[in-house]
């Protein structure tokens, strides 16, 4: 499987997200946001890109997400 190269726009730029609350009893939608994102498990953490398709699985599943800058990048 071949990979994408990260574009001028989003290179560099990158979102820690942290599931906090199960997916049991979420909407379908819910849960393939967060199974898209690449979470697994309540506390489990991952880095995605921050592109317009990853914010909107975010959105979708807010009230479940911590999100943060990652670390080294120097934004809080």
């Amino acid at each position: 499987m071949a990979t994408k190269a990260p574009d001028k726009a989003t290179a560099g730029k990158s979102i820690k997200v942290t599931l906090i609350r199960s997916v049991y009893g979420q909407l379908a939608n819910i849960r393939g946001s967060v199974k898209g994102l690449g979470l697994r498990r309540i506390g489990h953490s991952v880095v995605v890109a921050d592109t317009p398709s990853n914010r909107g699985m975010v959105n979708t599943a807010s009230h479940m997400l911590k999100v943060e800058a990652p670390l080294g990048s120097g934004k809080v």
